[in-house]
């Protein structure tokens, strides 16, 4: 048995791209798209015919043909620059799922991606009352993980490559062992406090960098992998061991923290880590989100005819 069958015993897994053929091949429960990947995509010739000129259509045409290859859900982002308006945010996210209800997809198989700022979380929680469930990403603090938990959001997503980056960067090291990881150390602590106190959460840890800290996230709800990585774990054999569970989780003495605005604002603040990721984060999504726009504007411009008209 390899790796990957072996993880698939305590953990969903999910596939984190936006090329179709991977997908397809991998056969994931779910997916996840974010603008960086699906920038790839768009220009690769075997999705030609997914492109379009509106940026909103372009993510859902690679959403539906995504869920054709998969049982579960795929993961559509809401555009970077509006992860500080919750109203823009709601009304692009009930544009989405519109679009992809007029393609003939069921909203229970989307999943919103909201940056998990203090407005992304109000705008999520606002979503979930009407049905439209949402993924939290760019989440790298406890404080942005406990409030969107509060806030009842369907999926949270802490990014343990790029925790793990920042870290390694500070210490000046080449490598950080996995029982030290900040990146996995900070999924471990969320899962648990999520389970320890009943939300029903779910608690999906992204952005990896080496199938160590996988594996050392085995029994977490969901792991969401790249196809590079789900290569090296289906090429090695072996058992993978359980390490998150609720039953231990509960065994734990875990204090439940209230936020209220001014709360959450002061202890994500508190994490120097979090505080440059999160904007790091949004800066490159919307930089990506950008480019796409900028060649999707090239792709479709309309030669000048003679007299200079178009």
């Amino acid at each position: 048995m390899s790796q990957l069958d072996s993880l698939k015993k305590h953990s969903l897994v999910v596939a984190d791209t936006g090329d179709i053929d991977a997908v397809a091949r991998w056969k994931p429960q779910d997916a996840t798209t974010n603008p960086s990947l699906l920038l790839a995509a768009s220009q690769d010739a075997r999705y030609a015919h997914l492109v379009d000129r509106d940026l909103d259509r372009l993510f859902v045409n690679f959403g539906r043909e995504i869920l054709t290859h998969i049982a579960g859900r795929v993961s559509t982002e809401v555009e970077a620059r509006l992860s500080f308006d919750t109203e823009a945010s709601i009304a692009k996210a009930r544009r989405l799922v519109s679009m992809y209800e007029t393609a003939g997809v069921n909203r229970d198989r989307v999943l919103i991606k909201l940056a998990a700022t203090w407005e992304g979380i109000r705008a999520a929680e606002r979503l979930e009352r009407e049905g439209i469930h949402c993924n939290m990403t760019l989440l790298f603090s406890f404080a942005q993980a406990v409030a969107c938990a509060d806030a009842g959001v369907t999926l949270i997503s802490p990014f343990v490559g790029r925790i793990y980056d920042w870290h390694l960067k500070a210490r000046k090291a080449d490598d950080i062992p996995v029982e030290d990881d900040p990146g996995v150390a900070s999924v471990v602590r969320i899962y648990n406090y999520c389970k320890k106190h009943g939300y029903a959460t779910q608690v999906m840890g992204a952005s990896f960098r080496k199938t160590a800290q996988i594996l050392a996230l085995a029994g977490c709800d969901l792991l969401t992998i790249a196809p590079d990585l789900l290569e090296k774990l289906a090429a090695a054999p072996g058992d993978v061991e359980r390490k998150l569970s609720p039953e231990q989780a509960n065994r734990q003495s875990i204090e439940k923290i209230r936020l209220d605005e001014k709360a959450f604002r002061w202890m994500h603040n508190g994490d120097a880590m979090a505080v440059e990721k999160l904007a790091e984060g949004i800066r490159r999504f919307d930089a990506d989100a950008r480019k796409l726009e900028k060649a999707l504007d090239a792709h479709y411009a309309v030669p000048l005819r003679a007299g200079g008209r178009a």
